[in-house]
């Protein structure tokens, strides 16, 4: 009896319907409302050190870029603590194996340094995001009724458009496809995130703290040089 009054006062809500992400998968995010999304990691362009020459080129190359899209783009830029726990790991098993006392005395002091360093200032890494759309069917063109449907039921609005999903990965691929290559005409080196790296990424978007104390198991990890 005690069990049964327990289970009944469980929530009967999940949490992840407050959540625009209903499904990730074959490279691809779901949104509730059946359309999909592909992210793209990109690189960086330390603006400020090019010639103004060069500073030209890339806002004339940026500018047609833009110029041949028809559809919207998000940019999205990530700040995150530095978590260099791996890293200082590797420094100490060096300095526990070396046998050269001079070497082993640097590298004692090397860490040493980068232990004071993280106690003066907090180091951040930024990493860079482009979300590209693909929503074959616009909201204006949908009828009421759909779109009712789809704002109390977004699961069964999903279920729905998975018939159709194939046809929009192929789509959104092509998109990914186009823009990266746009993107590296620019000088920008960029790779599609695939489906472990999109389910990290929005793990720590939505948990930035639970994700510094409590990190996802690993995955294969994306680095664009």
């Amino acid at each position: 009896m005690k069990n049964k009054k327990l289970a009944g006062n469980k929530p009967k809500t999940s949490t992840q319907k407050y959540l625009d992400v209903a499904e990730i998968r074959d490279d691809a995010v779901i949104l509730n409302d059946g359309t999909v999304r592909g992210v793209l990691l990109v690189s960086s362009i330390n603006f400020d050190l090019k010639s103004e020459d060069e500073q030209r080129a890339i806002i004339g190359g940026y500018i047609s870029f833009l110029n041949t899209l028809d559809h919207p783009l998000q940019i999205v830029i990530q700040s995150r603590p530095l978590n260099i726990d791996d890293y200082m790991d590797r420094i100490k098993k060096v300095e526990k194996e070396q046998t050269n006392e001079l070497l082993r005395m640097q590298t004692a002091d090397y860490l040493q340094f980068i232990k004071e360093l993280l106690t003066l200032e907090k180091i951040m890494s930024k990493k860079f995001y482009m979300t590209i759309p693909y929503s074959p069917v616009s909201d204006k063109k949908r009828g009421f009724r759909d779109r009712f449907a789809s704002v109390f039921a977004p699961a069964k609005a999903v279920k729905l458009s998975r018939k159709r999903f194939e046809e929009f990965s192929v789509q959104l691929t092509k998109r990914c496809n186009f823009i990266s290559g746009g993107l590296s005409s620019l000088g920008l080196a960029n790779q599609r995130l695939n489906t472990q790296a999109l389910i990290e990424l929005y793990y720590n978007s939505y948990n930035p703290d639970l994700f510094q104390r409590e990190p996802m198991e690993n995955v294969n990890k994306l680095r664009v040089e």
